[in-house]
């Protein structure tokens, strides 16, 4: 593994010529000028009726394209270039959510499966769309992709600078592949490929199975659980040290629709909310919405994945005009409101 990272840092280091060839080859100000009307335009979400996904959808609806696919995974297995192919023929523009995604449990168990299926289905996408001439391919990363260790707030040049977490490396490696590929067909077929790296999502619609959920949905369950069934005490995972930055799925579909119509360089740009919360204050904060009055106890058995994380947002705002809008205690309360309709 040691080697084959080496192999990485030396080849797509972004300070190394290979990397600085493809993301310099294009005046930056020039990309910036085309924007892109996506009215009467035909595009594919993949992952469009998933989390981030349905929300995009409804973002897009307000661009009043000519039609928006969303391709279920019962119907079309992305791993497979056949069913790529099938999904972006006679397209537009091709949005990639697609991905098989959990939280910290989920990634322990399943580190083989998160490689392989993100790394397949990035790569088929992206090829695909390119030989069917869509005139834009948006690929969706993650900031599981970082380094465990990166200056904060992580900046886009820092992303090839170390190793991921330790239980986030398969799937976040996987997913930054879909970056070196955007940049190598951007560099030699000058196909139109962006690659945008949200942070933490939350909000209504999200994942809230335990086995598979991330930590705001995760604690919210618990919490309203442990209401409900006047339990004594919550079990969060980990010390509670570790620090995060949580974007409202709103803001993150808003987000990607910006950058859509007015963003074409081969940089990768983080998409974030400029707030950052320690688990240990996530956990009495959301304990304080559900109206919890019990214990809170933390697991430190259990891993805390990276110690911290908050980005820096500026290459967003400046290059497409990208703020966060939704505070976090208003997205909070908007989640925890959905999940007990639901529950």
């Amino acid at each position: 593994m040691g080697y084959f990272f080496n192999l990485l840092f030396v080849f797509y280091n972004p300070k190394s010529p290979a990397i600085l060839a493809i993301t310099k080859s294009k005046p930056l100000e020039n990309q910036l000028m085309k924007a892109l009307s996506l009215k009467n335009k035909k595009i594919v979400v993949t992952g469009g009726a998933g989390f981030l996904g349905s929300h995009l959808v409804e973002e897009l609806k307000k661009e009043k394209p000519a039609s928006i696919l969303v391709p279920r995974s019962k119907e079309f297995d992305l791993r497979k270039p056949s069913a790529a192919a099938k999904v972006v023929k006679g397209s537009d523009i091709v949005i990639h959510l697609a991905a098989n995604v959990g939280g910290i449990g989920y990634n322990q168990e399943h580190p083989a499966e998160l490689f392989y299926d993100n790394l397949l289905m990035g790569t088929h996408v992206l090829h695909q769309a390119y030989k069917a001439g869509v005139k834009k391919f948006v690929g969706i990363g993650t900031i599981c992709a970082y380094p465990k260790y990166t200056p904060v707030p992580f900046k886009e040049e820092d992303l090839w600078n170390g190793y991921p977490e330790e239980t986030n490396a398969p799937y976040g490696l996987a997913k930054k592949m879909l970056l070196v590929q955007s940049q190598a067909y951007q560099d030699q077929y000058d196909f139109p490929a962006i690659y945008l790296l949200p942070t933490n999502l939350y909000g209504p619609d999200d994942n809230f199975d335990p086995a598979s959920s991330h930590v705001i949905p995760a604690l919210i369950r618990k919490f309203v659980e442990a209401q409900e069934n006047n339990a004594p005490e919550v079990t969060v995972w980990g010390t509670g040290a570790p620090t995060r930055e949580f974007l409202f799925v709103e803001d993150a579909a808003r987000a990607i629709v910006l950058a859509t119509k007015n963003y074409n360089s081969p940089e990768p740009v983080n998409l974030g909310s400029n707030f950052e919360i320690s688990i240990a204050e996530l956990a009495h904060t959301i304990g304080d919405v559900v109206g919890y009055t019990g214990k809170i106890v933390f697991d430190t058995s259990k891993p805390d994945g990276q110690p911290r994380r908050k980005i820096d947002t500026s290459r967003a705002e400046e290059g497409f005009g990208f703020v966060s809008e939704v505070t976090f205690p208003k997205g909070l309360k908007k989640t925890v409101e959905w999940y007990k309709k639901q529950s």
